[in-house]
């Protein structure tokens, strides 16, 4: 298998489940081994781990050209040469040639993104990654609106940041619900969150309460990670009550900013926070 960044899913994978390479050719006559079977290469997205059918890790392929041996091709048979004994001066035996190694495996892609951007289903983070990318995601009024991770990119300078847009977490997330564990672990490779909040919601707190809770169950250390905590839709609330949640989240010691994805105020301020964390990550 090798790694290839300019594949983005494992869809081949569900048209075409079984891959054989050669077997061994069998050895002959005239001194002559048998060749090797020729090897195949399966092209798999960079992100995708190779796991075993009881679901042990056995590769996570992460770079462009990275390979792993998934099974042994068939060695080639022993050709007449090889019997050759005193008592047997011109031997006509020869090997088959062997047969490859059968295995089942599984494949999990997992985004290889700088940043993921995840909040409750409808809390604007297509439009977000819209206005802070070149990405076009489809967005609609109605909840989960994005039904796969889309992928944008944000440049500093000559250092691109890849940005996913994870598709909405919502309450027992993490037991598989809504669309739960599938795209949870998108989320696993990001070194930083952003959290986007509703601000037009009801209960602004009970998002953020929903999203730490369903990250810890599902994987502790999701929750330690860095993040900014974005307050979207800021057009549709009173100054006052931006200010008030703006309070409320930095008293609990996050770095929070209000925006409005919708009309773009904001973005400029939160582009200057990512690129300014993403420093800090990478100079300590």
């Amino acid at each position: 298998m090798v790694g290839r960044k300019s594949l983005i899913s494992l869809l081949d994978f569900k048209y075409k489940r079984i891959y054989k390479a050669e077997n061994g050719k069998r050895g002959g006559g005239k001194n002559k081994k048998g060749a090797d079977g020729a090897d195949l290469f399966i092209s798999i997205p960079v992100g995708t781990e190779v796991h075993d059918d009881t679901g042990r890790l056995l590769a996570d392929v992460v770079e462009e050209g990275q390979t792993y041996v998934a099974a042994r091709g068939g060695r080639g048979g022993r050709g007449n040469a090889r019997f050759v004994t005193p008592t047997h001066r011109v031997p006509v035996e020869f090997d088959e040639g062997e047969k490859g190694e059968e295995r089942t495996l599984q494949l999990e892609l997992k985004l290889l993104a700088s940043i993921g951007i995840i909040g409750l289903p409808n809390a604007g983070k297509s439009t977000l990654l819209r206005r802070l990318t070149a990405a076009r995601p489809e967005v609609g009024d109605y909840p989960f609106t994005t039904l796969s991770p889309h992928l944008g990119v944000l440049l500093e300078g000559d250092r691109p940041m890849v940005l996913a847009d994870i598709p909405g977490i919502i309450e027992g997330a993490s037991g598989g619900k809504g669309l739960g564990i599938k795209f949870l672990r998108h989320i696993e490779r990001c070194p930083m969150l952003l959290w986007v909040l509703d601000l037009s919601s009801p209960d602004v707190a009970s998002q953020y309460e929903t999203l730490t809770r369903e990250l810890r169950l599902y994987k502790k250390e999701l929750v330690e990670r860095e993040r900014i905590i974005v307050l979207n839709k800021a057009d549709l609330v009173a100054h006052e009550e931006i200010l008030r949640w703006e309070r409320f989240f930095r008293g609990r010691g996050e770095t929070t900013l209000a925006v409005s994805a919708a009309e773009g105020s904001g973005m400029a301020e939160l582009k200057d926070l990512i690129k300014e964390k993403g420093r800090e990550r990478l100079h300590g």
